[in-house]
């Protein structure tokens, strides 16, 4: 059975603020950031990793390269696994938002994305195509993938037959480089298994 660890990308600059970060920004990592990424590197050996998967974000490349550099293996990067597209909210803080949309988001953040955002089922079913594929491509291997925080809860939520609607509060958030790991068969008729979330290395 093939092993799929999924990761979001160690802390950047715009962490401590809670800006948004999507498909179309790409901060860099702090220095905690970089110690992250050494410390993710350290799980990726330690749990016998043996494909590095990577969004095409540089945030997420650079958290997985020390993991592939321990590994002696490349960085196998995959544009589907970007994160998801915030429209008006990119680069933005939520209090700087507009209250109205905000509070329309909150209650329901997949039906009231806000303006030019990337329709959030849109997002999970690319992520969930790529993460099947990769599955399909490296069957009873084990597999590290380094991706983003609401791209990660929204198709933990598909895979899981959750609502998409919730994935804020059914997953209210993944930490920077901690593991999360499921059990997703190629067959895409076979459904995925979480194994453990959220968790330190």
């Amino acid at each position: 059975m093939t092993r799929l660890f999924l990761a979001r990308h160690a802390e950047t600059v715009w962490h401590g603020e809670n800006r948004y970060a999507g498909s179309r920004s790409d901060p860099d990592l702090t220095e905690r950031g970089h110690r992250q990424a050494g410390a993710l590197a350290e799980a990726a050996v330690k749990r016998g990793v043996d494909v590095v998967v990577s969004s095409a974000q540089r945030r997420a490349r650079t958290t997985a390269t020390p993991a592939a550099d321990a590994l002696g293996v490349p960085v196998v990067v995959e544009p589907d696994l970007c994160e998801v597209d915030f429209g008006e909210l990119e680069g933005r803080t939520i209090a700087e938002a507009d209250p109205e949309q905000v509070a329309r988001f909150l209650a329901d953040p997949v039906a009231n994305a806000f303006p030019g955002a990337e329709p959030p089922a849109d997002a999970a079913a690319r992520a969930v195509a790529a993460l099947r594929g990769l599955v399909a491509a490296h069957q009873d291997r084990t597999i590290l993938v380094v991706a983003h925080n609401t791209l990660l809860r929204l198709t933990l939520c598909a895979l899981l037959g959750l609502p998409l609607e919730h994935y804020r509060r059914i997953f209210p958030r993944l930490d920077n480089v901690a593991l999360t790991e499921i059990r997703l068969p190629a067959d895409p008729s076979a459904p995925a298994a979480l194994l453990s979330f959220n968790c330190a290395q």
